[in-house]
């Protein structure tokens, strides 16, 4: 796809005998919503580990932003604009909401002794903006109420709600989200596809994983259905929905 923002062409990755990507081809757009869904064992997860460089492929390419990033390390590309969420949720329990959004920010002149040391002031003044940034996205979130408490006394809708908002705070421009609303109450299920569909306005770009296929059909622009490490039907979320193939993995 012509102008795509995120490529990726034959990749192949296997643990043993098993083919968690055989020959996987996606591309995503510049502001799209873009849907993964399949059966467990798919390749979802493994897709989004192999664009974030947590695992190397076999073979294949990754192109993002029209540069090849199959073999860099992860750091690198983050640093490029990519970043994730969890299953597993990797917020620091102990310290305030606020905070944990604080920590997401990328290059921030703190960070470098010699500014901490010797220029605090251009360190207050990035902090400040910073913590202003991070209460407008929990204000967006509906979250603003609870900036100041710890993040272990959050509901765990709420703890996920948060995590998309550290992804969206790193600066990244594509965010790759790993079952966003799985295992979360349904009023909280709102507040996380409603933030999720505001992306693209905030210049965000997003591929999914996700069961839920309400959820899917709700906030996506384009599905692709993954079974056994292979796209298998892609198309709006209404045509996938609707075909026997994803019909018989979901009911069968």
């Amino acid at each position: 796809m012509s102008g795509a923002l995120l490529e990726v062409r034959d990749l192949n990755k296997s643990f043993g005998a098993l083919h968690a990507l055989s020959g996987f081809s996606l591309s995503v757009s510049p502001g799209e919503i873009l849907g993964l869904v399949g059966p467990n064992g798919a390749g979802k997860t493994t897709l989004f580990n192999a664009v974030t460089a947590f695992v190397r492929p076999e073979s294949g390419t990754i192109m993002f932003k029209g540069l090849d990033i199959t073999t860099l390390p992860p750091h690198r590309v983050s640093r490029l604009g990519i970043s994730r969420t969890f299953q597993i949720l990797r917020l620091v329990r102990q310290i305030s909401v606020v905070d944990n959004i604080l920590l997401a920010f990328q290059r921030q002149p703190g960070e470098v002794l010699w500014n901490a040391l010797f220029r605090w002031g251009v360190c207050a003044t990035s902090e400040a903006s910073n913590r202003e940034s991070a209460m407008w996205l929990l204000d967006r979130a509906g979250l603003s109420e609870k900036a100041h408490d710890s993040a272990e006394a959050l509901s765990y809708g709420q703890q996920k709600l948060v995590s998309l908002i550290c992804c969206v705070a790193s600066g990244a421009e594509l965010l790759l989200l790993d079952e966003p609303v799985a295992g979360i109450a349904p009023g909280m299920v709102d507040r996380v596809l409603s933030l999720i569909m505001e992306l693209p306005t905030m210049g965000r770009t997003v591929v999914l994983i996700e069961h839920n296929m309400d959820a899917v059909v709700r906030s996506c622009d384009r599905v692709v259905f993954m079974d056994a490490g292979r796209q298998v039907v892609e198309g709006t979320p209404g045509e996938v929905r609707a075909d026997p193939r994803v019909i018989e993995a979901y009911t069968g």
